[in-house]
């Protein structure tokens, strides 16, 4: 289940200042430009009216962006592999999952950082799927055993057999979306029932909100024309991509999104289009390591995102430290909170490390946790006669106390409880044995894999995936 409506009253740019903001980015679009490496999304935007300087600058007029902003949908309706509703994409619900490709793995029986392989990319998905707070699934990690020209379908083929639970796949060549669009095709039988029951969302990553590279460029389009959903997130960090000041940077990252949603729609208008948190990364200006959990972004991006009314991918439950620890658990609750704040709609990287190098299966279970406890927090408040308990209140009045009312019996099952959150007093715990959360989530993460298995695909399905990822 999402966590509705979790914004309420929490906006932190005014009207006037959204304004600003929005105006900026269509002066980035119509006077610098930007380039597009793409012969046919060229043609595409002359054909709608923008301007081509220099080969492939690209000058965006406000009236296409405008056109854009009416044909594009509002809310995205995702599916299972099943054909069950699984997340409806759009307003202030939020929807969250793992990220993809992380190049190292927190193991759980050593300890250490390694390299990651694809037995971990079967574990990943295998632990998102049993994980009941957890909406969708991505490929976690890039398997060093793997070649380069196959390890992408391979990772499809693993998600695809692992989990029902929606898919966002990634891809760094033009044929990525291609082949993942066919693979989960097989499984739907047929593109028309996966184009009708959408459950993979294509997340195309362009180079910046300047430079859109040719691959990225090919892979919004192809999905646009057959209307599969794809979040378009161009590259934007603060003092390098973009200007370091955070008006600039969201002025830049917005123009960069809005570029990409005016091309989607371009190809085919109403085709499915999310885009992200415009703000971009902060750069460690000490280190040049770019940070996934500075403040100095601010929840601006948020607002500025909102006003299209266009879904809105984030990404939270991640940290910059090396390893499963205090600080991991602290960034991992607080970019969920201020995500889920924020309203974004599909929130990823959920047990991610190391500014986006290493991943942790025990920081998803941990974040598991912390969305179950922001599900319960805020959830809407139910007022009725029983809820109320006046008739209760008068009873007992000043002098008694609520303990052993039926009442209260009756609805202490109500509150959440955790599953690794410990809540024993100091004795209890020493006699219970003194494990630490991470202790906690360690087990709990070995023995969803000791025990949790997807029902199986067809065999004559599993055979058409391999023979794509052999090709």
């Amino acid at each position: 289940m999402p966590i509705t409506n979790a914004k309420l009253e929490f906006k932190t740019l005014s009207n006037i200042k959204i304004s600003h903001l929005h105006r900026a980015s269509l002066e980035i679009m119509s006077h610098t430009g930007m380039r597009f490496h793409d012969e046919e999304a060229l043609s595409l935007f002359k054909k709608g009216g923008a301007t081509i300087t220099d080969g492939n600058i690209v000058h965006i007029p406000q009236n296409l962006v405008e056109w854009a902003l009416r044909c594009v949908p509002k809310n995205i309706a995702i599916y299972n592999q099943e054909g069950n509703p699984a997340m409806g994409l759009g307003e202030y619900r939020s929807y969250f999952g793992p990220g993809s490709d992380c190049m190292h793995i927190y193991d759980i029986n050593t300890n250490q950082r390694r390299k990651a392989v694809l037995n971990d990319v079967v574990n990943g998905v295998r632990l998102v799927d049993a994980l009941p707070n957890l909406d969708f699934i991505m490929s976690m990690f890039l398997p060093s055993d793997i070649p380069d020209d196959r390890y992408e379908r391979q990772q499809m083929a693993i998600m695809l057999q692992e989990s029902v639970k929606p898919i966002v796949f990634v891809g760094m060549e033009a044929a990525s979306t291609i082949h993942a669009i066919e693979m989960a095709s097989i499984v739907s039988e047929g593109i028309e029932n996966l184009q009708k029951y959408p459950f993979i969302i294509n997340y195309v990553n362009a180079v910046s909100a300047f430079q859109h590279n040719k691959e990225s460029v090919q892979r919004l389009l192809y999905a646009a024309e057959r209307g599969i959903p794809t979040i378009y997130a161009p590259g934007n960090t603060r003092g390098t991509t973009s200007p370091i000041t955070p008006a600039g940077a969201l002025a830049v990252g917005n123009a960069g999104q809005l570029a990409g949603l005016v091309l989607s729609q371009l190809k085919r208008e109403g085709s499915p289009f999310l885009r992200s948190n415009p703000g971009g990364n902060t750069l460690d200006m000490k280190t040049l390591i770019s940070l996934y959990n500075a403040p100095d972004g601010g929840p601006y991006g948020w607002d500025l995102a909102h006003h299209y009314g266009i879904p809105i991918f984030g990404a939270a439950g991640c940290s910059d430290s090396k390893i499963f620890d205090t600080q991991a658990a602290t960034e991992a609750a607080l970019t969920l909170l201020t995500n889920t704040l924020g309203g974004a709609n599909l929130i990823h990287d959920v047990g991610y490390l190391d500014c986006a190098m290493t991943g942790s299966l025990e920081l998803v279970a941990l974040s598991d946790e912390i969305i179950s406890w922001l599900e319960a927090y805020f959830s809407p408040l139910e007022i009725n006669e029983d809820t109320l308990a006046l008739d209760l209140i008068h009873e007992l009045g000043p002098d008694e106390y609520f303990l052993e009312a039926d009442h209260t019996f009756n609805h202490l099952h109500d509150d959440w409880q955790p599953t690794l959150l410990d809540r024993l007093d100091y004795q209890r715990w020493a006699e219970a044995g003194e494990e630490t959360l991470e202790e906690r989530a360690n087990q709990k993460v070995k023995e969803i894999l000791k025990t949790h298995r997807a029902e199986p695909l067809p065999e004559k399905t599993q055979t058409a995936l391999q023979n794509i990822v052999n090709r």
